[in-house]
């Protein structure tokens, strides 16, 4: 078998219900490294049986699992995408693409809701605000933080993340453009979710979400 183009980071806590769906459209030359993050469902035996490689990351945190991921991908491309169904890995390839071709150094999927009811508008508002820090803290043209992300593996490694919960994505973006990276976003569809948000779905996810952010604004 050939080695993967790109490997697919997938945090998954508790994604049982998703993962069939998620893993089952893959595109070619995409593997998909699962980062099981204290799942209860039997998520990370599932996503054996399906094919995908496995990892367990014991730290609590979406950027704890991000990052087991990164360190356990091997392809030179990495690429970052919930485990939840909420975006469709068919359209994986409009954020690897720019960065396999050498055109871009960090590609990002803009979120655009399939229906008004899958980005309530309080969340729609939050997102809008810290992409509006986002840009005046970087100078970068971007208008959504969303969860489809794809970079070389070993520059990801060289910005040396240290966040480990929610504000990985966010530190991602701004120690990149600190480091002089070319970013940009491309569109792409956002999906109802399989479950609740494990970031914004509950008020103290919230909390935690905007604390960290803020803190690496604040850096």
């Amino acid at each position: 078998m050939a080695p993967a183009e790109v490997d697919l980071v997938l945090p998954c806590l508790n994604e049982a219900a998703a993962l069939p769906w998620v893993l089952g459209r893959l595109p070619d030359g995409v593997r998909a490294v699962v980062v099981d993050n204290g799942s209860t469902d039997g998520s990370a035996e599932i996503a054996g049986r399906l094919g995908a490689t496995v990892v367990s990351c014991e730290l609590r945190g979406y950027g704890a699992a991000c990052h087991a991921g990164l360190l356990a991908a091997t392809a030179s491309v990495v690429a970052f995408l919930d485990a939840d169904a909420s975006l469709d890995p068919r359209q994986l390839v409009r954020v690897t693409e720019p960065v396999l071709s050498g055109r871009f150094d960090l590609m990002l999927g803009r979120r655009r809701p399939v229906s008004r009811e899958v980005w309530p508008w309080h969340l729609r508002l939050a997102n809008a605000e810290l992409a509006r820090r986002i840009r005046r803290r970087t100078g970068v043209r971007l208008y959504d933080l969303g969860p489809m992300r794809a970079a070389r593996r070993e520059a990801l490694l060289g910005l040396g993340l240290v966040d480990r919960r929610s504000g990985y994505p966010l530190e991602t973006v701004v120690k990149a453009a600190d480091a002089g990276w070319r970013i940009a976003e491309v569109e792409v569809d956002y999906l109802p979710r399989s479950g609740r948000s494990k970031v914004t779905g509950t008020p103290l996810g919230a909390v935690r979400a905007v604390k960290d952010m803020t803190k690496v604004l604040s850096a």
